[in-house]
């Protein structure tokens, strides 16, 4: 088979480098629009899971991964002067560049050309590339996608807050919360180790904060320098890193939830951000882009034509992220309802911040749920009431918020 991986992220070096590891006659090259070693974004984080699926596809790939790669144990997270802690959650991060170097070597070794500074979109003179097979692994503004749009079925939903990816010379050796309170509302970072000299920090707040702080106007400089004096305590000092527009401004965005209806196109498929992304407070999108490569190169081994491996491949995807989605939708809207938690105390808050991808949070009060909570982790009757009732509650709201639409038109 001929491929052309369009994309030289995780989910396109990965599914290029497995397919030519299964079958090195299989013609495999990945397109990437940017120079080799280029990239955006600091660390990565995943989970066990992950490594282990990771050895059992491809076991070189996975050793090099797990040597690049700190572990963080834990959680800590910063409420106004207090802290509070908790123990037993165990993640890994690794520098994005890092990961991405990984890949492409293992891939190069495995006999795939990688072709860097090469933008390819079926829009452009040259066209779609001749393959049989065309991988559309462009991320989240995926042209390839755009371009058929209607097809797939694309949606966008732009969320409420504003955000930026940061990196820090701090080293967090756990996954680190702050939330800072000022005169216009509440600003909060969350920050993870993924080297021996750097960490991760996404600074997230309401856009009234954002505007009200002056980040909205303020250059790349000055808006580190005042990030840099409301999380001076976290960062023990250190600095903030950003990565600017060419005007100099800071790149702050608001997340977009991608979902489409159908991953594939003839012979054009989807994987990763350009299928579908989960809002980064789960911390899931690395995972998931490689898992599309594990899954897309498993179905094309299991059938012989191309289209029912397409279809087997979407409907395995789709199926894996549904909890996922649910997940990531409730975790977002967590922070953007943060008013709402904030005035618990510490320990109560980072339990409910531990329990913000339920479904029947929303619907509770605070002080109610976290006193439930507390006492289904003693009786197991209630964990099991708490999760049959959780998604019964949701959904009974959701129809009466639409039939009470319905009636007001």
């Amino acid at each position: 088979m001929k491929i052309a991986c369009v994309g030289g992220g995780p989910a396109g070096l990965y599914f290029a480098l497995l397919m030519k590891r299964h079958d090195p006659s299989h013609d495999v090259t990945v397109h990437e629009r940017n120079p080799a070693g280029s990239t955006y974004g600091w660390g990565v984080t995943y989970w066990p899971g992950l490594l282990d699926k990771l050895y059992a596809h491809d076991p070189e790939s996975a050793r090099a991964i797990a040597e690049h790669s700190v572990r963080w144990s834990g959680g800590v997270a910063h409420i106004r002067d207090e802290t509070t802690a908790h123990h037993g959650d165990e993640g890994f991060g690794i520098g994005r560049r890092r990961l991405l170097g990984v890949l492409a070597e293992r891939a190069r070794d495995l006999g795939v050309r990688l072709e860097f500074g090469h933008e390819v979109t079926d829009a452009g003179a040259d066209g779609l590339p001749e393959a049989d097979l065309v991988v559309a692994a462009d991320g989240v503004h995926s042209g390839l996608r755009d371009r058929h749009a209607a097809h797939f079925g694309t949606e966008v939903a732009v969320g409420r807050n504003t955000y930026v990816w940061l990196g820090t010379t701090k080293v967090f050796d756990a996954f680190t919360f702050t939330f800072v309170e000022t005169a216009h509302g509440w600003i909060w970072c969350y920050a993870y180790g993924y080297s021996e000299d750097h960490s991760t920090c996404v600074v997230e707040c309401a856009p009234e904060t954002w505007r009200g702080l002056g980040l909205d106007r303020a250059s790349q400089a000055e808006g580190l320098a005042l990030l840099e004096e409301l999380f001076a305590k976290t960062l023990d000092g250190h600095r903030l890193i950003g990565r600017a527009h060419p005007d100099g401004s800071a790149q702050w965005l608001n997340f977009r939830t991608v979902t489409n209806r159908t991953w594939y196109r003839d012979n054009v498929v989807l994987v990763g951000d350009a299928a579908h992304t989960t809002h980064y407070s789960i911390g899931a999108g690395t995972t998931l882009a490689l898992e599309d490569a594990m899954a897309l190169a498993g179905a094309l081994r299991a059938s012989p034509a191309l289209q029912p491996a397409l279809a087997r491949y979407e409907r395995e995807r789709t199926a894996a992220l549904l909890p996922l989605r649910s997940a990531a939708r409730y975790s977002a809207q967590w922070y953007e309802c943060l008013p709402r938690y904030v005035n618990l105390t510490p320990p109560q808050m980072f339990a409910l911040l531990g329990q913000r991808h339920s479904p029947l949070l929303p619907h509770v009060p605070p002080q109610l749920y976290y006193r439930l909570d507390r006492a289904a982790d003693r009786l197991e009757a209630l964990r099991r009431l708490k999760r049959w009732l959780g998604p019964r509650v949701a959904g009974t709201l959701q129809a009466a918020r639409s039939r009470q639409g319905v009636s007001a038109k």
